[in-house]
């Protein structure tokens, strides 16, 4: 068989064909064009096994739930709460949207919904207060990244149903990455605030107001506490824990704070419907991909080519960063992930990497790029709420990436920060 597909792969992509379609008509058209269309069958057996698993139900019921606690109102009561524990120091705004990120991030795992969420709240209101408006939204798109790090994440989910590689441990290793990830963002606030000239600190939040946030927020924290004591204790599987997150929400939301009723909650299901059925046929087409990867014999050729160039793990973890980097800037990070993992991920594991740290190394690395230009959605959704350029934003952002890379290198290089926690819960 050969590797006609992956070159008619990217063609189909450099033309802006949908990454959906191109993923099946590069195999497709490759094995017409080889005269071996006896593959077609095996190629829509692979298609349909690779949505119809138990583990991706996860990916649909976290988008479920996230939009459900959204709909209640659950953003404003989290910055309220973020406000009364760091607004009063300097920059107080943009700590507060970077401490809300971390906190939201634990409810909705999707960067874009923490990015529109949060951005639609506090941007209007960084900028009243004096905050430069491309500074506000290059805050806000820097902290939506932690969205799908610190768990529960779509992606891992996605991850750890192609690689093999168990979700609870992946959820554990995204803790510390994700937390490095805002406190970076939360020190270079700090630096920049005379550069920026930011407003100065509001007073501090005495300990009956922050105790007043805490109540008014405590049903939305409580939602990542049930999540990962269950899955971290064995209590449930991620799938279960994902079907937990939607009846939590949907009773906090209908029964609790008596929001989200009727066409409203139609419309969230039908929206639900539409980004879970979008993902899962990308998965199916991945799957297929994968496979004529693996039996075309390119991946071997890809670790052969990888090691021609060093066989020093290290050197190769570098390598391999600068790619995802370069990749994340132009593909979302679900299909990328989807696409790299069976190629990159063996090749890897072989040289003794372990495969929860490779699998966190390459989500954050691609996670990252939906913050960075050209492609980067982050930028696009932050652009729209703020009615600012692109380009403006970028300029802004641009120390905040710099601590955002310099964290996939921590994490490359002392795996310690990734593997500690999951290993310590006994789940690597």
């Amino acid at each position: 068989m050969s590797v006609a597909f992956f070159w008619l792969f990217i063609l189909l992509m450099a033309f802006g064909t949908p990454v959906f379609f191109a993923l099946l008509l590069g195999p497709g058209l490759s094995l017409l064009l080889d005269g071996e269309t006896q593959y077609f069958p095996a190629l829509l057996a692979r298609f349909y096994n690779g949505i119809d698993s138990f583990p991706l139900l996860a990916v649909p019921f976290f988008i479920l739930a996230g939009e459900i606690m959204n709909a209640g109102g659950i953003t404003a009561s989290i910055v309220r709460f973020a406000q009364s524990l760091v607004g009063h120091v300097r920059g107080g705004l943009a700590q507060v949207n970077v401490l809300s990120s971390m906190i939201f991030a634990g409810i909705s795992g999707s960067a874009v919904a923490d990015a529109s969420a949060i951005g639609k709240m506090l941007i209007p209101s960084m900028e009243r207060e004096g905050y430069p408006r491309p500074f506000a939204a290059a805050v806000t798109a820097a902290a939506a990244v932690v969205g799908p790090i610190i768990p529960p994440s779509g992606i891992m989910v996605l991850y750890g149903f192609v690689m093999n590689v168990s979700v609870g441990a992946l959820f554990a290793a995204g803790v510390v990455p994700g937390i490095l990830i805002g406190l970076g963002l939360m020190g270079t606030i700090r630096v920049l605030a005379n550069r920026y000239q930011l407003p100065p600190s509001k007073p501090r939040a005495s300990w009956s107001e922050r105790g007043a946030a805490l109540r008014a927020a405590w049903l939305a924290l409580l939602l990542p506490v049930i999540l990962l004591g269950g899955m971290l204790s064995g209590v449930f599987t991620a799938t279960e824990a994902a079907a937990v997150a939607v009846a939590y929400a949907l009773f906090v939301t209908v029964f609790v704070l008596r929001k989200a009723r009727g066409a409203e909650l139609a419309t969230i299901f039908r929206n639900t419907a539409l980004q879970s059925g979008v993902i899962l046929l990308l998965v199916g087409a991945a799957v297929t991909l994968g496979w004529l990867v693996t039996v075309s014999g390119l991946a071997k050729g890809i670790a052969d080519s990888l090691l021609s160039v060093t066989d020093n793990v290290t050197g190769l973890l570098f390598l391999v960063n600068i790619l995802l980097f370069i990749v994340g800037m132009f593909l979302d990070a679900g299909p990328a992930i989807l696409i790299l993992g069976p190629v990159l991920s063996p090749v890897f594991i072989e040289m003794g990497v372990d495969p929860v740290h490779f699998a966190v190394i390459m989500c954050v690395n691609l996670t990252i790029g939906l913050a960075t230009p050209p492609m980067g959605l982050l930028l696009f959704v932050t652009a729209s709420v703020a009615r600012e350029s692109v380009e403006n934003i970028v300029k802004a952002l641009l120390p905040f990436l710099a601590v955002e890379v310099l964290v996939i290198f921590l994490i490359t290089y002392f795996p310690a920060l990734v593997l500690t926690l999951p290993r310590w819960l006994g789940l690597a």
